[in-house]
């Protein structure tokens, strides 16, 4: 219970809490383009100082420059998350955080039994490895300096389901989902936050592509109960809501943004 409100007094009038995040500061990986570019957009527009992390630093340079358009504040880290080493350089330098999406992450279609050795390594060092050691530095950061932050995973539909050509995909946001959980049951005490967002296949011009292909495309949107692809606001909206105050007694659970596909 918030002892700071008195909840003995039944005229009290509830206040809806804000989905603002001014003055706090946002790390997002995987941030120079498709959904990452979004989600540091969503988090700059809602208020956020948002530090821009990625291995290229071109789209990273052209990202920022699209957030100072408006006003609003981004700075750049050019760091492969799968290198310690760099991002061991990265966590000196992004400083106070209030807010981490760990966006990076990637596919490589492939049908089991015949998955490579290299796409299991590949993948399940940056979607599963990768990812827990962005959480475990960020984490310990916010423990020590007493900060109650967020931390959002992006995971995905498929870290709940299974899906054709998907095995190590889904085997890395599966793991995900149960990191997540378990992670969130030794924060607690802290009031560190930490959740996933798993998104259905959502539209961008490096997905687009792909649904060229109207077998692919027609199967894809059979799926999904609502009928269409997703959209990249429609993932902002999710992330934003997790890092805000909005949902501060949300933790060790995913909002799943699937247009329903794994409801039946």
């Amino acid at each position: 219970m918030n002892d700071a409100v008195d909840y003995s007094d039944d005229t009290r009038i509830p206040q809806l809490p804000s989905m603002r995040v001014d003055g706090k500061r946002a790390l997002v990986t995987g941030a120079g383009t498709g959904l990452g570019r979004a989600i540091a957009h969503g988090l700059a527009q809602s208020g956020a100082e948002v530090i821009l992390l990625g291995r290229r630093p071109e789209p990273l340079e052209t990202v920022a420059g699209e957030i100072a358009s408006y006003g609003a504040s981004a700075s750049t880290i050019s760091c492969d998350i799968t290198d310690r080493d760099s991002l061991e350089q990265a966590r000196k330098s992004w400083g106070r955080l209030d807010i981490v999406v760990n966006n990076a992450g990637f596919n490589r279609p492939e049908t089991f039994p015949g998955i490579s050795d290299a796409s299991i390594d590949d993948i399940l060092d940056l979607n599963v490895r990768a990812t827990i050691e962005v959480a475990r530095a960020v984490a310990a950061d916010m423990v020590e300096a007493g900060i109650k932050g967020s931390i959002v995973n992006m995971s995905s539909q498929m870290g709940h389901v299974g899906g054709t050509k998907r095995t190590l995909y889904c085997a890395s946001k599966h793991a995900l989902e149960g990191f997540t959980k378990a992670a969130a049951v030794d924060l607690g005490d802290s009031g560190v936050r930490i959740n996933t967002v798993g998104p259905t296949y959502i539209e961008t011009p490096l997905t687009r592509p792909f649904f060229e292909n109207k077998e692919f495309y027609d199967d894809v949107v059979s799926r999904i109960q609502l009928g269409r692809l997703g959209q990249l606001e429609e993932v902002m909206g999710a992330v934003v809501f997790l890092a805000s105050d909005a949902s501060s007694l949300i933790t060790g659970t995913s909002i799943l943004v699937d247009g329903g596909w794994t409801a039946i």
